[in-house]
C-alpha cells in the first residue's frame, strides 16, 4: 500500500488516526438477541460449508467442473463468514468498538475480497450450466476441470486486485475530522467519506467495487439464463425442458438469495433509514453463506446420493459389528 503514497511524492504527509470507531449496532434495542442469531448463523455456515467441501473432496465422482466451482463457493463462503462475523461479535458483544487503522483496512480488504469472490463464483457456475444445456454433447470437452480452475483463479486475482486497490487508495487520505464509522464493519464508502483531503480516486474505486461485486455478475448471470431459456424453448418435450431446468434450480436459488436483497437495498438506499440499512446489509452479508450449502445439499441429486450412500454404509457397518458381537 505504500506504493500509492510514494507515487504522490515524498513530501506529502497524511493524518492517519490511531483507530476508528465502529458504531453500527450501538443503541439498537434488543441487540443481544441479534448477536445470538449471528452466532447461530456463523456456526451453521461453518458446519454447512465445511461439510459440502468435505463431501466433494472425498468423493471422486464429484470432482467435476461444476463441483469444483461449488467447492470454491463453499470455501469463499466459509472465509467470508469467518472474516466478518467473529469480528462483528467481538466488536459489539464485548464493546470493543475501537479498531486500529491497520486492522480496519485489513478487515475491509478481507470482507470485500471474499464477498466479491462469492458473486464472481456464481458467474462460473452460470457458465457451467450454460455450456451443459446449450452444448450437452460437447460439454465434457468444452468445460474441463482445468478451465474451471483457471476461471476461478482469474476471479480470485480480480477480487484481490480490486479490493487491494480500494484499501490502498484509502492510505493516501487524511482524517482530521470524525473517526466514527456508522456501520458494523469497515465500510469502504464510509471511510473515504470521512477524509478531509481529495478522495476522488477512492470515489471512483468506490463506484467500481459495487459494479464488480453486484452489477457485473448479475448482468452476466441474467444473460446466461436468457440464453438457457432460449435454448430450452427449442426443446420439443416439456419433460426434457423441466429435466434440464432442474439442474439449474440450486444455482438459481443461490443467485436469488444473494442478488435480490442486495439490489433491493441499493435500489431504495436513499429512502431507507440508516438503522434499517445497517441491519439489512448485515443480513445480506451473512444469510447467503449459511443457506448456500443447505440449498446445494437439498437440491443437488449427486450430493444427496453421496450423503445417503455414506449414511447407508455407516448403518451397515454398525449393523455388521452388532451382529458379530452377538
Amino acid at each position: 500500500m505504500d506504493l500509492f503514497n510514494s507515487a504522490l511524492g515524498r513530501n506529502i504527509s497524511f493524518i492517519r488516526p490511531a483507530y476508528f470507531i465502529l458504531s453500527g449496532f450501538i443503541g439498537f434495542p434488543y441487540m443481544k438477541y441479534y448477536y445470538v442469531f449471528l452466532f447461530f448463523v456463523y456456526i451453521v455456515s461453518v458446519l454447512g460449508n465445511t461439510a459440502v467441501m468435505a463431501v466433494i473432496y472425498l468423493d471422486h465422482n464429484l470432482r467435476t467442473p461444476k463441483y469444483v466451482a461449488v467447492f470454491n463457493l463453499a470455501f469463499s463462503d466459509l472465509l467470508g463468514s469467518t472474516a466478518l462475523l467473529p469480528k462483528v461479535l467481538d466488536t459489539f458483544l464485548f464493546n470493543h468498538y475501537y479498531i486500529s487503522y491497520n486492522d480496519c483496512l485489513a478487515f475491509l480488504f478481507f470482507c470485500f475480497c471474499f464477498i466479491s469472490m462469492q458473486a464472481l463464483n456464481l458467474v462460473a457456475l452460470s457458465y457451467d450450466r450454460l455450456m451443459a444445456i446449450m452444448f450437452p454433447l460437447h460439454y465434457q470437452t468444452k468445460v474441463t476441470n482445468r478451465l474451471m480452475l483457471s476461471l476461478i483463479a482469474f476471479f480470485w486475482l480480480l477480487s484481490v486486485i480490486a479490493t487491494l486497490t480500494g484499501a490502498g487508495l484509502l492510505t493516501r487520505l487524511s482524517f482530521c475530522r470524525s473517526v466514527v464509522i456508522d456501520s458494523f464493519f469497515c465500510d469502504h464508502a464510509l471511510i473515504y467519506s470521512l477524509a478531509c483531503n481529495d478522495n476522488f480516486p477512492s470515489i471512483v474505486i468506490g463506484f467500481f467495487l459495487p459494479v464488480l461485486i453486484l452489477w457485473f455478475p448479475f448482468v452476466i448471470i441474467l444473460f446466461s439464463y436468457l440464453c438457457i431459456g432460449y435454448t430450452l424453448s427449442k426443446v420439443a418435450s416439456v419433460q426434457e425442458r423441466l429435466k434440464a431446468f432442474k439442474t439449474c434450480t440450486a444455482h438459481l436459488s443461490v443467485v436469488g438469495i444473494y442478488f435480490i436483497p442486495s439490489i433491493i437495498i441499493f435500489g431504495i438506499n436513499l429512502e431507507m433509514h440508516q438503522n434499517a440499512r445497517i441491519i439489512s446489509l448485515s443480513l445480506t452479508s451473512i444469510i447467503p453463506p449459511m443457506l448456500n450449502p443447505i440449498i446445494y445439499v437439498l437440491q443437488t441429486q449427486e450430493i444427496k446420493n453421496v450423503i445417503l450412500l455414506n449414511h447407508y454404509k455407516i448403518n451397515m457397518t454398525g449393523k455388521s459389528a452388532s451382529d458379530n458381537s452377538e
